[in-house]
């Protein structure tokens, strides 16, 4: 996709970090918005921004776990906008907890989120793209859903999905001649809110070292990207119609890691978590 003008954007969990740096971006660059998130005065405060400035743009809480609620949303997009070229899924929490302490329903909150609203946004949408004369979907996984780390196994398990529910997607739509066209994005570390917002176990501890909040704030410390660039690289990932787009430094050592040490990287987490224990 070369030209957004006039396009349709999609783009889940608007209200900030990266849905929010997409929105002000595709709008930038001549989208009509449809912009969605679980809070809803985020989300509603992004929409004026960008109203303010001149852009068409509707704003909407949206719970992505919830099948039903994504398909109503997809009618109304299509009754607002007539059409839609883009679909965005990113809206995305986190956990942090051993396999042992996650609870049923810590893991079914993560994959109804993370997993689940990827699939919904994916199919709601699906019909309506393979109906414009041009689409994208672009998929939230994570540099977590190319390794895998320790108290992060919900994560990595919702992302490893999202990463083979694109690929095969992505094929599928490349065998069929379709005009739709998919993305997998790998983000690094990016400088938002998720890790902050981050449901963390009690005994994340016996793993690294550090209490809860201990653990959010050092994963907050090996940020380095901001939700504008990460923004940028997605929107050239499109433009380019990239099978996978890595975002940051972080993202290119990690894949470039799995890729040489595909199954001895887990050595070296495993000693560098030990490390850190001693450490804290």
């Amino acid at each position: 996709m070369k030209s957004f003008r006039d396009r349709v954007a999609v783009i889940t969990g608007a209200g900030s970090g990266i849905g929010r740096a997409l929105a002000f971006e595709l709008g930038a660059a001549g989208c009509k918005l449809a912009l969605s998130d679980i809070n809803e005065a985020a989300v509603k405060q992004v929409a004026k921004e960008l109203k303010d400035a001149g852009r068409d743009v509707i704003a909407d809480r949206l719970d992505v776990a919830d099948r039903d609620a994504f398909y109503a949303y997809a009618e109304k997009v299509l009754k607002k906008f007539g059409t839609v070229n883009i679909v965005i899924n990113n809206a995305g929490v986190a956990l942090g907890s051993t396999v042992e302490d996650t609870s049923y329903e810590d893991f079914e909150w993560l994959m109804g989120i993370n997993f689940w609203g990827v699939v919904y946004g994916t199919k709601a949408f699906l019909p309506h793209l393979k109906r414009a004369d041009e689409g994208h979907i672009v998929n939230i996984s994570s540099v977590f859903g190319l390794i895998g780390v320790p108290t992060q196994s919900a994560y990595n398990a919702a992302k490893f999905a999202v990463r083979g529910f694109t690929e095969s997607l992505r094929q599928e739509l490349e065998i069929e001649g379709s005009t739709v066209s998919c993305t997998s994005v790998h983000p690094g570390g990016i400088k938002t809110n998720i890790a902050k917002n981050a449901r963390m176990s009690s005994k994340v501890s016996t793993i690294t070292g550090l209490d809860g909040e201990a653990s959010k704030e050092q994963f907050e410390k090996m940020f380095r990207t901001t939700p504008e660039q990460a923004a940028a690289t997605i929107i050239a990932g499109i433009r380019g119609n990239k099978r996978r787009v890595l975002i940051g430094a972080d993202a290119v050592a990690i894949d470039t890691m799995q890729r040489l040490l595909p199954t001895s990287y887990q050595k070296l987490m495993v000693s560098g978590q030990k490390l850190m224990r001693k450490r804290s």
